[in-house]
């Protein structure tokens, strides 16, 4: 294991830090899908309740490697053979959109979990006051639920972390990716998925307890 570790470790370290990049700029992402069909889900509009729970209800019901075909390979097909525009997508690209918008319905849950938590005549009061809907929303509910969301929104980075393994299938060099590439040259699976267990194991350690402390501190805060 060692002279794997020797030979090989800034390999994985490099595949690694791409995974937390596309973990990342996809929860960059995801928090803005989130935040807009969120928002749209505690209107008080049925259609915009409709659409947004659509939206929730078509990405979380799709397995995330279907997801991930589909961007990669379908998008760009139907480009170029329904609307007549070649385009091309990169693995890095399609990876992110293909998170984005899975961890993007699940962000839209939190957050919508989120406003609903903060008491309803927060925005009565707000709206009474005169101040527009949407500025009632970014100035005084938003601002309170984000204290709730913090730990569920790094609970999902965590999970969204992990699921940047399933886009080995489209050839993204991502930690998996390119451990399968290391057993290929080694032939030794157990040492080398032992080391990419061990190497998830310690940044998703490091997550869990940022998530717990930051859940201390927003709870010692609301007392």
């Amino acid at each position: 294991m060692l002279e794997i570790i020797t030979k090989f470790g800034p390999t994985l370290l490099e595949a690694m830090g791409k995974t937390l990049t596309m973990a990342f700029y996809s929860l960059i992402f995801a928090s803005i899908i989130g935040l807009f069909f969120g928002v749209l889900a505690v209107v008080r509009n049925k259609v915009c309740n409709v659409i947004a729970q659509i939206f929730v209800d078509i990405i979380r019901g799709v397995p995330m490697i279907v997801l991930a075909y589909f961007v990669f390979f379908g998008i760009p097909y139907a480009c170029k053979n329904i609307i007549g525009f070649n385009l091309t997508l990169s693995a890095l690209e399609a990876g992110i959109i293909c998170l984005s918008l899975n961890c993007g319905a699940y962000m839209a849950e939190i957050i919508r979990g989120g406003i609903q938590s903060v008491p309803k005549g927060q925005m009565e009061a707000a709206r009474s006051l005169g101040l527009p809907y949407l500025t009632s929303m970014r100035k005084i509910i938003l601002p309170q639920a984000i204290r709730t969301m913090i730990p569920s929104i790094i609970n999902q980075f965590i999970i969204t972390l992990k699921d940047t393994s399933i886009l080995s299938i489209i050839g993204f060099p991502e930690l998996v990716n390119s451990a399968k590439g290391v057993v290929a040259l080694t032939f030794k699976s157990f040492q080398v998925w032992a080391i990419v267990g061990i190497m998830y194991l310690i940044v998703i350690t490091i997550l869990s307890k940022l998530a717990k402390v930051l859940e201390r501190r927003l709870s010692y805060d609301r007392k």
